[in-house]
């Protein structure tokens, strides 16, 4: 039964897309006439969507604790310079208020240089270019050895959600965007698969930006793209996690800790991640060889 339920919970996502995008459908069109079969076949679709949609919300409270634990695995900064932490997961698990799509251990990072800071919340204008967010256009580096099996560039950099309506839109947008898939979700991202079968993913690049393709081989610490402000983004940041398999829909994550650096007033270099609101900062390093 335990397996039945771990298994049912790892394709959730595969149930959960499909539902919602029926009852979005259904919902549409329900304004319009139809015959009496006609319409007795759509309820019970309806009612099928209903009961599908149900269960996933059901496996997404009861997985969980089913789980076998997870070693963190240390890895190789994203980012190099003084970031800030969002959405931590050394401050709440899920870290993003999900598991779906592999982000249970997701952290997201905002560039915060103390030469240029970031545009506060709720300052005007509500919808920011992304250009004045000093992480935009910064460069992303892979954080584990491997074979890239994923890499998406092709998708806009739109503007910030810079104030409370503006994420209320962007929250409407994000739940339009999850009915093309998690692709829409992360906007333009890497995906790398490690020799262990450990799969890093970053997200929100920018577009055109991305430097890599499939099948090239990389080691950490190489550029494979700049910081974008694409797919579910609120303001141009780097999104990077650990999942045990390539699908998004089926993954799930892995706790991870950064290589080698400072947290906010540290003194000394640690592995580790910063809590919410915490910076950590990384020194510029040498890239290393490219070996595709």
């Amino acid at each position: 039964m335990k397996r039945l339920v771990l298994a049912a919970y790892r394709v959730r996502g595969l149930i959960y897309l499909p539902a919602m995008i029926v009852l979005v459908a259904i919902a549409v069109t329900s304004g319009l006439s139809y015959s009496d079969g006609v319409q007795q076949v759509r309820s019970t679709i309806a009612w099928c969507a209903i009961v599908a949609f149900a269960a996933t919300i059901v496996l997404a409270f009861l997985g969980p604790s089913l789980l076998p634990a997870r070693e963190m695995i240390t890895v190789t900064s994203p980012v190099h310079g003084r970031w800030q932490a969002l959405n931590s997961p050394a401050s709440n698990v899920p870290s993003h208020g999900i598991r779906m799509y592999g982000q249970a251990y997701a952290i997201d990072l905002v560039a915060d240089p103390l030469d240029r800071p970031r545009p506060a919340f709720g300052e005007s204008p509500a919808m920011r270019h992304p250009r004045d967010y000093p992480a935009f256009g910064e460069p992303v580096f892979a954080m584990i050895d491997g074979v890239v099996v994923r890499a998406s560039g092709w998708r806009r950099d739109h503007r910030s959600r810079s104030n409370l309506l503006a994420v209320i839109y962007l929250m409407v947008e994000g739940a339009v965007r999850e009915l093309g898939g998690p692709g829409f979700i992360l906007g333009n991202h890497v995906i790398i698969r490690g020799a262990d079968g450990t799969h890093a993913a970053i997200a929100h690049l920018q577009q055109g930006s991305v430097s890599v393709r499939v099948g090239d081989r990389v080691t950490a610490g190489r550029t494979i793209g700049r910081c974008g402000n694409s797919g579910n983004s609120s303001e141009p940041h780097v999104h990077a996690q650990l999942m045990d398999r390539r699908s998004l829909l089926t993954a799930q994550g892995i706790p991870m800790a950064f290589a080698d650096v400072v947290l906010d007033d540290a003194l000394e270099r640690i592995d580790g991640l910063p809590q919410n609101g915490q910076h950590l900062t990384v020194a510029v390093r040498e890239e290393p060889r490219r070996r595709d």
